[in-house]
């Protein structure tokens, strides 16, 4: 078990930000993934960000690019939300799994990782 515990959520306004953070205790291994999710009502988890121990880091979501970065530091990692617009609205979460050899990037499907944080929800307002 990998606890994972997700802070920073909350509600603001269209053009603000918020930065979330995740502690992943039990960490010591260097080959990791880690990834942020998101889940608005209705619809399925998607990947926002993901990052391997190395630092490469992957956004497979068109609609955050430019505006979100993924970061880490040591076992806490790090969603950096800017120019938030309403349709960013949804519950996110954080993932671990151990990163497998040959994977370069660390993949987005939500299906792919073991280790869920509870989740912190995100509000934007227009």
């Amino acid at each position: 078990q990998v606890p994972l515990v997700e802070s920073g959520g909350g509600s603001v306004q269209a053009g603000g930000s918020l930065r979330l953070s995740c502690a992943a205790s039990g960490y010591t291994d260097s080959g990791y993934c880690m990834g942020w999710f998101r889940q608005a009502p209705g619809k399925e988890r998607e990947g926002v960000a993901t990052i391997t121990s190395g630092g490469r880091m992957l956004y497979p979501t068109d609609s955050v690019k430019g505006r979100f970065t993924i970061s880490k530091d040591n076992a806490k990692f790090y969603l950096q939300m800017n120019s938030l617009k309403p349709e960013d609205t949804a519950m996110y979460y954080c993932a671990a799994r151990p990163r497998l050899g040959w994977e370069y990037y660390c993949p987005s499907g939500a299906n792919l990782y073991n280790y869920w944080g509870q989740g912190t929800q995100v509000t934007v307002s227009s």
